[in-house]
């Protein structure tokens, strides 16, 4: 993203507030802009990170993986950043074209068609927790197997059990205990992930 004065200074009270916190440098930069995000300090206790989840991300970003969203806020919120650094391919379930059906929300259908096309894409659900049962039930059948999962859909039905099921599976993921979550933490954590990404990555294109 790009960076002004006040946003430096928001920083900068975030850092000086936060406490302690046994995040490493990466994970922390990430927990900062969810929190700079949505001006709430309680995500520094509801983001979770699997093992190497930013590593396979950055990796992925780099490699130009294909990225899936659920929500055209989540794409009109990260389009700049990557299309300013690494201008992978970004996709949305909700404007994916799919036979009308019954069964499941469009943002499912849509998320299980994308799926299918790039079993090996970074997925990033911050809206449809229809859309992370999908993907979730698409993982365990061994369908897909994700670049990363970023999931922070909010929710009061079942949503723990979807991210629980994605946090035992073996596929890199960043999720929220907690209901909270939504859009605009999703897209904090993905533009976060693209500067970390452009940092490891971006000079070698130069």
């Amino acid at each position: 993203m790009e960076w002004h004065i006040t946003d430096a200074e928001s920083l900068a009270i975030i850092d000086s507030e936060i406490g302690e916190h046994v995040f490493s440098p990466a994970e922390y930069e990430i927990v900062r802009r969810v929190i700079y995000s949505t001006a709430d300090f309680e995500y520094k206790s509801l983001i979770r990170f699997s093992e190497r989840a930013l590593q396979a991300g950055a990796a992925a970003l780099a490699s130009r993986t294909t990225i899936i969203v659920d929500v055209p806020m989540v794409q009109v919120g990260i389009n700049y950043d990557i299309q300013s650094t690494f201008a992978n391919a970004v996709y949305c379930s909700m404007d994916t074209p799919t036979r009308p059906q019954k069964e499941k929300t469009k943002a499912a259908w849509g998320i299980e068609t994308l799926a299918k096309r790039y079993p090996e894409g970074l997925f990033v659900i911050g809206q449809a927790q229809t859309a992370l049962s999908t993907l979730v039930d698409l993982i365990e059948a061994e369908e897909i197997r994700p670049a990363l999962v970023i999931a922070t859909p909010p929710g009061f039905i079942s949503i723990d059990k979807d991210k629980e099921r994605l946090q035992d599976s073996l596929t890199p993921n960043i999720t929220i205990d907690s209901r909270k979550g939504g859009a605009l933490v999703a897209t904090a954590i993905v533009d976060g992930l693209i500067d970390l990404a452009w940092q490891a990555y971006g000079k070698a294109r130069g």
